[in-house]
């Protein structure tokens, strides 16, 4: 009989506020019920965390949604937010794919997949129907949300694409101001209607280049090297579009001016002057840091800009107004005049000082003049990302920030009051306002362990000691300690003990979150700590080569000043164990008979626990012996090494059972199942730098299941008591647990699963290769990738089309011959449509309807040419019946575009095309005549209401707002009559 075994599966994530892989963006509560909240809230930070996406409430520090696909397990890269709809947000991932959440539902109504790595920047347009996406591919692919299609992919740069802002020139045209208005508001810059306004796309990429695209044309129209040492790692342009700021190595930031009225008078022309240059270097400025810029951040008034490298802080910039930098310049051209003057002894020509020098000085006034260091904000961590936050006006300016300590902190500066004249020249003293830190670690986690009724999880890192909730995920405790190494709760859970790299051994009281005890215990750091199985002494192993052994006592302690006394838990020291080399690991056989120590020479040393004597020696790793576990029956015992290997050992005679390569890196935790209650008592995990975790059968020595989640090297694991679920932590600051299932599973089916997913994998690769092959890398190409779904969709046509056809051409030949003879039998039809009861036509319909319209047309790259006609014959059927005209249109454009050449040669296709093209007509008009019905009825029915109704409408949202901002209070009714 084929044994089955129980599935594991992610269940949870806590422990993380924000990925170092991702930026953060700033939102104001929109749902808050009135507007007094909404303007006296700090907002919400949305940050991607891991493969989601989460929002977490500034002030409250409460995670508020959770955004997550079930089928994704990439990393989130960037976050951007569409200036249309602020509920609509755009996330890039680490596999290239981008999807588009609605945060009011926290779910995705779109997905895009055409990047072949990981999504670096994203923006939308300002009208919110188009989005660009940049990759590490170098490529900028622009997006139709409306139509959910890839339009095209834009090539140039020759690295990662770093910036990407969209240029909304605004065109006046010599015709009426009335037209022009109607022609701004039904404009589209990507539409060639004959009422558009162009628009451009800025890019920048690590390649140190700036280009300018023309978005209705699809070329470059201007390309600078944006930056003068290396590369450009970020870009953002002002609120009006005027100007840009570029930024790169040593602290540098590049000005740069926009000639967005010279952009719009392009946009009309139809040979454009092609000398003229629409982006003009204005000057450089320095950070005090001068280490490499990587994020850059205009206010969205536009009179500041923040800038930060990867170190503590967020140096920002304050815009002079036209009067201070007037001011600026006429103190400078007194005292120039005043050096002259002593000079020359008054020989000076006094016309610099007239009012069109100095017009002409602002011109071409140096940008340090303009822009001038306002404050550096010292933050609490290394800064990943940085975002303005908008509060009331002429109220302090808010920076929020995401660090790489998983940290979010939002800080309150005071602005700077131009009319007051400030005797000191001293920077504004901030302050931070708000900070989400409780719910995570600051450092990476280096233990966890779990209660004895595994409700608790204690884990451990450089300076925190945090105590959770299993079942809630909630934080209970927060205490601090040193750099912890390894930890335990004791008998009865109330007490954790933690060893740290000092050599000390901290105990803690959970309860009432205070440090009873430090134990300087060895000299160097304590590696592993155990728990003897009698539950009333545990040992400790260290650097310093040896092993300790610790009883637990509780001694009677005097108060001073009173007579009593209290009872105090201590550990004393009874034994100690002097070895050859540093312990890295320590484990008591659960039959409390054996105590094993793994070596830094390789070797795992067993001892008799109650004379210390050496009973075995095990060798056979090549490196050292990381960490390893003793299975519930005291007979095997499980090793994994640096060396990538596990062993598994014999307790009876210390022979090696089976040695087998499991991970491709470093193996820095084992763990058996602790019980045998299902058989499953010599079933044990691994856990790996390589970020995965593996279950093992130790009696067949064959691989189990395969855990995939976390996206750094896994530091700690811990199995539950019951084995219903594991614990564990990495280096991506998250904590998962992954919880057993009901689901059986398979042996061989896992294997033929892995088998699979190679393949696809490296069918996916070859498919981005002859790609990359075939293309002669033109600067605008289809912006489409060829993935194992669009293959399956194409595979799915095909299929339908070859069973459709031959039934179609069979019905109207019983029709036909049913005409002439009404008792003729019909024809034996394929089982799918007896089944459905459909037609052809209906069938392959709905095969095509259900493919994703972002993967359609690639899906329709795989038809061969000869499935093309039979393609057409559809199409034809579908016009004629009127069957939903914009797929139709769609899949019918496409097809001509593709096989042009073939289609024109072809003398059967003419006729065909001939009758599509009747019946679209025929369909399009009669759409174009029931919309202008419905029109003519609408304005009927407004004029009638306007006519008959005394009041208006009045949104009591935006009335209520508006009231607080006045300061009035709310009146009981309005006549607006």
């Amino acid at each position: 009989m084929v044994k089955s075994y129980l599935k594991y599966e992610h269940s949870k994530t806590f422990g993380l506020i924000t990925s170092s892989s991702s930026n953060v963006l700033w939102a104001s509560h929109e749902d808050a019920q009135n507007a007094t909240v909404r303007q006296a809230g700090a907002g919400k930070a949305i940050v991607g965390a891991g493969e989601e996406v989460l929002c977490w409430d500034l002030k409250k520090g409460e995670l508020v949604s959770r955004w997550k696909d079930k089928d994704c397990v990439a990393e989130v890269t960037t976050v951007a937010r569409s200036h249309a709809d602020p509920e609509i947000f755009a996330v890039g991932y680490g596999d290239g794919t981008i999807r588009i959440w609605d945060s009011r539902i926290a779910s995705a109504i779109v997905n895009f997949n055409g990047h072949r790595s990981a999504v670096t920047v994203l923006a939308f347009n300002d009208e919110g129907s188009h989005l660009a996406s940049g990759s590490k591919d170098t490529d900028i692919i622009v997006w139709d949300l409306i139509a959910e299609v890839g339009l095209y992919k834009l090539r140039g740069h020759e690295n990662q694409i770093t910036g990407l802002h969209f240029l909304h020139p605004k065109s006046k045209s010599a015709r009426g101001s009335d037209q022009d208005q109607n022609d701004n508001e039904h404009s589209e810059g990507f539409e060639n209607d004959g009422n558009y306004r162009t628009v451009f796309l800025l890019t920048t990429s690590k390649d140190a280049k700036i280009k300018l695209w023309d978005l209705e044309s699809r070329h470059c129209v201007e390309t600078h090297l944006a930056q003068s040492n290396g590369e450009c790692w970020a870009l953002d342009v002002s609120p009006d579009g005027s100007g840009c700021v570029t930024a790169g190595n040593d602290g540098e930031l590049k000005v740069w001016s926009i000639n967005m009225p010279g952009l719009a008078r392009n946009s009309l022309q139809v040979n454009g002057e092609a000398e003229q240059k629409y982006i003009k270097e204005r000057g450089s400025m320095y950070r005090q840091n001068k280490d490499r810029t990587i994020g850059v951040k205009f206010h969205p008034q536009g009179r500041y800009i923040a800038a930060h490298g990867s170190e503590k802080a967020v140096e920002v910039w304050r815009i002079r107004s036209e009067l201070e930098v007037q001011k600026t310049l006429a103190r400078k051209r007194k005292r120039r005049r005043e050096k002259l003057l002593t000079a020359q002894d008054g020989n000076t020509n006094n016309e610099m000082v007239n009012g069109d020098n100095v017009e002409a000085d602002l011109a071409t006034v140096d940008v340090t003049d303009v822009i001038v260091p306002y404050v550096i904000v010292r933050t609490g961590g290394k800064v990943r990302s940085a975002n303005w936050g908008r509060g009331r006006a002429g109220k302090a300016l808010h920076l929020l920030s995401a660090n790489t300590n998983n940290e979010l902190e939002l800080y309150s500066i005071p602005t700077k009051n131009v009319e007051k004249k400030q005797k000191s020249a001293e920077p504004p003293e901030y302050n931070r306002a708000f900070a989400v830190d409780m719910p995570g670690h600051r450092a990476d986690v280096r233990s966890v362990s779990l209660s004895s009724d595994d409700r608790m999880l204690a884990s451990c890192s450089n300076g925190a000691l945090k105590i959770w909730n299993v079942r809630t995920q909630s934080c209970i405790r927060t205490l601090e300690c040193g750099y912890a190494l390894c930890s335990s709760f004791l008998p009865g859970d109330k007490i954790v003990v933690v060893g740290n790299r000092n050599g000390e051994l901290e105990v803690f009281d959970i309860a009432s979150s205070t440090l009873i005890e430090t134990v300087k215990a060895h000299e160097g750091p304590i590696w592993t700590l155990n728990v003897h199985p009698d539950g009333k002494s545990m040992a400790t192993g260290s650097a310093d080569k040896s092993a300790k052994f610790f009883n637990f006592e509780v001694a009677q302690e005097s108060v001073p000043g009173i007579a009593q006394t209290v009872p105090r838990f201590k550990l004393v020291h009874k034994r100690t164990l002097k070895v050859s080399d540093d312990i890295l690991s320590l484990r008591f056989s659960p039959d409390s008979r054996l105590v094993a120590l793994s070596l830094l020479d390789n070797t795992v040393k067993v001892f008799f626990v109650d004379s210390l004597k050496l009973f075995l020696n095990l060798y056979g790793h090549k490196l050292p012996v990381l960490n390893m576990d003793i299975s519930y029956d005291s007979k095997l015992i499980v090793t994994c090494s640096a060396d990538k290997n596990v062993r598994i050992w014999g307790l009876d005679f210390g022979d090696c059972h089976k040695a087998f390569f499991a991970h491709q890196d470093s193996i820095m935790q084992v763990a058996f199942v602790p019980h045998n209650q299902d058989g499953n008592g010599h079933h044990f995990f691994s856990s790996s730098k390589d970020r995965m975790i593996k279950y093992w059968d130790g009696d067949k020595f064959e691989q189990i299941q395969r855990l995939e989640g976390h996206h750094g090297e896994i530091w700690a694991m811990a199995v539950s008591r019951t084995g219903e679920f594991l614990v564990t932590a990495s280096h991506d600051k998250s904590i998962r647990i992954w919880q057993q299932t009901d689901e059986q599973i398979f042996l061989e089916e896992e294997v033929e699963k892995e088998m699979e997913e190679l393949y696809e994998n490296t069918l996916a690769t070859s498919l981005d290769q002859n790609d990359d092959a075939g293309e002669d890398r033109t600067e605008v190409a289809a912006a489409g990738k060829q993935t194992t779904d669009t293959l399956m969709a194409g595979e799915r046509i095909v299929e339908a089309l070859e069973i459709s056809l031959p039934d179609l051409e069979a019905m109207r030949d019983w029709k036909q011959a049913k005409a002439r003879q009404a008792n003729v039998a019909p024809p034996d039809r394929h089982p799918i449509f007896l089944y459905t009861n459909t037609s052809a036509e209906a069938h392959v319909l709905s095969v095509v309807q259900k493919i994703k319209a972002a993967a359609l047309q690639d899906a329709l790259l795989v038809l061969p040419f000869h499935q093309v006609t039979a393609l057409f014959t559809f199409l034809q059927i579908w016009a004629e019946k009127q069957w939903n005209i914009p797929l139709t249109c769609r899949i019918l454009f496409f097809m001509l575009k593709l096989h042009h050449k073939q289609i024109v040669a072809s003398k059967t296709m003419r006729p065909m095309l001939d009758g599509i093209r009747r019946h679209l007509r025929q369909a399009l008009q009669s759409q174009k005549d029931e919309m202008g019905f419905n029109l003519a009825a609408l304005n009927f029915v407004g004029s009638q209401v306007r006519d008959r109704g005394s009041k208006h409408y009045v949104d009591e949202a935006t009335w209520e707002e508006e009231e607080v901002g006045k300061g009035k209070k709310k009146r009981g009714f309005v006549d607006v009559a």
